[in-house]
């Protein structure tokens, strides 16, 4: 765009990197700054950016990952941050981003999705995205645990458990040979530190980790990190609690012996198509690794 510079990649970059940061701040309430300095921003996240007098003024990041669909490994990007400076908005900023990113990868994957709040339902079909239907899974429980041994809290702002989650996921399988992504510790990790860091369990027994919260009468699984074939039953009677009623699956649980109800969940999900894979419906895309 005339008068600005376009920049990408660039999170060694000190000023670049915390102007970012103090934008996406603005705008959703995050920061990276953190993530960053504990080393999960990776070289999987690149933000393209428009920057005028070294400050970040446009933003559309990419995040490079796989798919893993029905136990077959797709290539794609998933792109976030998408965020302009009040001050420059109505300025096409967003879309000579956008462009430059389907641009750069339409030949590279096989895939390329976003996640849209309801404000720009009507910008991403100028770019190639359709929207996709996601469901939710969930199961009835009838019987939960009031036995909490072998059950680790972890907490998300103490170093070494962060590290210990960080070297355990590293190894991790896909939550979901249907529908799962691989590639997404640094995703996983800004989850950890910012939004489920009191929500982190180690079960030593089953040894994963689960990212789970009991609401009411509901327990909503976020995520259950493995490095080996689990006892499902096993853990899910570990976690649920005698007040337990129904289990939420926040992805697409493909455990044998479990028959899940799915119902339609308005997730905001756009994809853009770039080879001859389809992607498949009744799904739901890990919490854990949204951008």
């Amino acid at each position: 765009m005339q008068g600005f510079i376009f920049r990408k990649d660039y999170k060694e970059n000190e000023v670049l990197r915390k102007s970012l940061s103090g934008l996406a701040a603005s705008s959703f309430g995050i920061s990276f700054e953190q993530w960053y300095q504990e080393g999960f921003w990776n070289e999987r996240y690149i933000p393209f950016s428009y920057i005028e007098d070294e400050q970040v003024i446009a933003n559309v990041s990419v995040n490079v990952l796989d798919l893993i669909m029905d136990g077959q490994q797709k290539k794609a990007i998933q792109i976030g941050t998408v965020m302009t400076h009040p001050d420059y908005r109505h300025k096409g900023l967003s879309a000579s981003l956008m462009n430059r990113v389907v641009e750069e990868y339409a030949n590279q994957v096989d895939f390329m999705y976003l996640f849209a709040n309801d404000t720009v339902l009507d910008f991403y079909p100028r770019f190639g995205f359709i929207p996709a239907q996601e469901q939710l899974f969930s199961i009835d429980c009838t019987s939960g645990s009031t036995d909490s041994a072998g059950i680790r809290k972890l907490n998300g702002t103490q170093p070494d458990d962060l590290n210990f989650i960080r070297t355990f996921a590293a190894q991790r399988l896909p939550v979901s040979r249907r529908f799962g992504t691989d590639g997404t510790l640094g995703l996983l990790m800004f989850y950890c530190l910012n939004v489920f860091s009191d929500d982190l369990y180690y079960l030593e027994n089953e040894d994963v980790i689960a990212i789970c919260k009991q609401e009411g009468k509901e327990l909503n699984i976020f995520d259950i990190v493995f490095t080996k074939a689990i006892d499902i039953q096993a853990v899910l009677a570990k976690l649920a609690s005698s007040e337990t009623e129904k289990i939420v699956f926040h992805f697409t649980p493909d455990y044998i012996g479990i028959e899940a109800e799915s119902t339609p969940y308005p997730g905001g999900l756009f994809v853009r198509t770039c080879g001859n894979s389809s992607f498949p419906a009744h799904m739901k895309h890990p919490a854990t690794s949204i951008a």
